[in-house]
């Protein structure tokens, strides 16, 4: 008899409670939730009754993992304020495995307690969860208005296991520190760094002072931190390293109703191709070698700009850092003569189809060897871990570098046969450090932008210099049901609807270098549209054309 038409009887005081707590949070009716890509993300008003069951499904994980930490995020990164959102991350602080995605669709769906309880239970059965076991959950939240309200409904949810149950509250900080905090505290050996939010900091600014060595104090870089919880962890950073590199935060305003990620941070600054108004009117980057980069609400995201002649506004994206930190680790294996015979380690960059073209090229030209795969960091993560060192960051600045355990070990019993080869190695087991590696950090990937600028003795304008991106547009398209657009081949091809794909391959054979694709967002309710093409007028031809077919072929489906 299954565990939800017979619960067994030790566990019928759980259940109760379960049911008792349950009934604050009921789920919303007309409203149907998807695990996806980030979690769980929609309006904070809506989402109450999934942070909860959120949370007993983050207790099913720790329990079914013999007790290890499980972490739950509540953020929506750089969406609106009126936003929010929860995702779980798993004992090695990546995204939760994909195979519990589904559960946690169903229970955020069931339309009543009773049935809650009775997926809950089955769940319980079916992945053979002693419920008697002990968990233990580490959970946050960035710093929305919503978030408040939301942590009481995780608390509800959590209060149901009573003792059985370990709980770290890490209350307001990035959603990076979290991804760190579960690793560290499920790492056995304990030389992983120190549990806690100010571990994470010592940890990379150690890691940052011996890649920098004798370099600096560097000119001071501006940090435009969306109004969001960045601005937090880059005061508390700054502590750190300041001496060496001066940091300017911008749009730390955490305070100031609607402000967060509004005409600011890593996605107006991708999406616009333009500087945040407030930097624009304070004229701050018209003074020589200027440079700065934007945070996104959770400081999971980074992009660079400059401006060109003190004018022409220049962004340094993803692909931009990608391309930088590729050719610096294999200039180090280099050096630590690790690119042949049985020793050799190979670096790898994984892209997405949001990647520019000239960025691939570049890498292909270079022996870099490159892997498209669909959107979102779990494939994106997963392909790096192929590689002994695996690059990647997505367009819009969210990444990370993977060292693979064999390439740590094999890095530190490495014996140099001089002291260039000793430096260089050195340096890739500081760069292990510095960078997070459960998860994209953009203030970790800002140290790791300022190191290889440093080691190379470059300006942003220097840095920009290695190839020219195509000129390219990303347009938002409003579609009565997203998901009629089906992917395929890494989402650089429609199936669905039937015969769109066609008519957007005769759209790009119209101009010269042009690619684009269409996908569904996997954080909005929205289409996106990607187009690149040789010049500018041919880019903004190519991305309009394609829109309307977007319309023209959601109109038809939804007569």
């Amino acid at each position: 008899m299954s565990a939800a038409a017979d619960p067994p009887h030790q566990h019928a005081e759980l259940l109760s409670s379960l049911g008792s707590a349950a009934d604050k949070y009921p789920k919303p009716e007309g409203v149907v939730f998807s695990y996806g890509t980030a979690g769980f993300r929609t309006l904070a008003n809506r989402l109450p009754s999934v942070v909860f069951r959120a949370a007993l499904l983050a207790v099913l994980r720790s329990k079914r993992l013999e007790g290890a930490a499980i972490g739950i995020m509540i953020t929506a990164s750089h969406n609106p304020e009126p936003d929010n959102g929860v995702k779980l991350v798993d004992p090695a602080g990546e995204m939760l495995d994909q195979s519990w995605e589904a559960h946690a669709t169903a229970l955020a769906n069931c339309p009543s307690t009773d049935s809650l309880i009775s997926t809950f239970t089955t769940l319980a059965a079916h992945l053979h969860v002693d419920l008697s076991k002990p968990a233990s959950i580490i959970y946050a939240r960035d710093t929305r208005p919503s978030g408040p309200a939301l942590i009481e409904a995780l608390r509800g949810a959590l209060s149901v296991f009573k003792g059985n149950l370990k709980v770290v509250d890490l209350d307001v900080t990035t959603t990076p520190v979290l991804h760190y905090v579960v690793k560290a505290t499920n790492d056995k050996s304990g030389t992983y760094g120190a549990p806690t939010e100010d571990g994470y900091m010592e940890k990379m600014a150690e890691a940052f002072k011996v890649l920098m060595g004798s370099r600096g104090p560097l000119q001071p870089l501006f940090v435009d931190c969306a109004n969001g919880v960045g601005a937090l962890g880059l005061a508390k950073l700054s502590k750190h390293i300041a001496s060496t590199l001066p940091l300017t935060p911008l749009n730390d305003a955490i305070g100031t109703a609607g402000a967060l990620n509004s005409q600011c941070g890593a996605d107006f600054v991708k999406t616009k191709q333009a500087l945040p108004p407030s930097i624009a009117s304070s004229g701050i980057l018209a003074q020589d070698g200027a440079r700065a980069c934007s945070l996104d609400g959770d400081a999971d995201r980074l992009v660079y700009y400059y401006l060109q002649d003190k004018k022409k506004f220049r962004l340094l994206d993803g692909d931009k850092i990608a391309v930088m930190v590729a050719m610096f680790i294999r200039d180090l294996l280099k050096k630590a003569k690790l690119v042949e015979g049985d020793d050799a380690l190979e670096v790898g960059a994984v892209q997405t189809a949001y990647a520019n073209g000239s960025s691939t090229k570049y890498l292909n030209a270079r022996g870099v060897p490159v892997r498209c795969v669909p959107t979102g960091v779990k494939y994106l993560h997963h392909a790096a871990q192929n590689f002994d060192i695996g690059v990647y960051f997505e367009a819009n600045g969210h990444g990370t570098v993977l060292f693979s355990p064999s390439t740590i070990s094999a890095l530190q019993s490495a014996t140099p046969h001089s002291p260039d080869e000793a430096n260089a190695i050195k340096n890739l087991l500081a760069l292990s450090n510095l960078i997070n590696q459960a998860v994209g950090d953009a203030l970790s990937d800002m140290l790791l932008v300022e190191v290889v600028l440093a080691h190379r003795g470059w300006g942003a304008p220097e840095w920009d210099a290695g190839y020219e991106d195509l000129p390219n547009r990303l347009l938002k398209v409003e579609v009565p049901d997203r998901m009629m657009f089906q992917t395929t081949d890494a989402e650089r091809k429609l199936s669905h609807p039937a015969g769109l794909q066609d008519l957007i391959d005769d759209a790009v054979r119209k101009v010269d270098m042009g690619r684009s694709f269409v996908r569904p967002s996997g954080t909005e309710d929205c289409v996106r549209v990607y187009a690149e093409a040789k010049t500018s007028p041919e880019v903004e031809s190519l991305a309009s054309n394609v829109s309307d077919l977007v319309k023209h072929a959601s109109g038809m489906t939804s007569q």
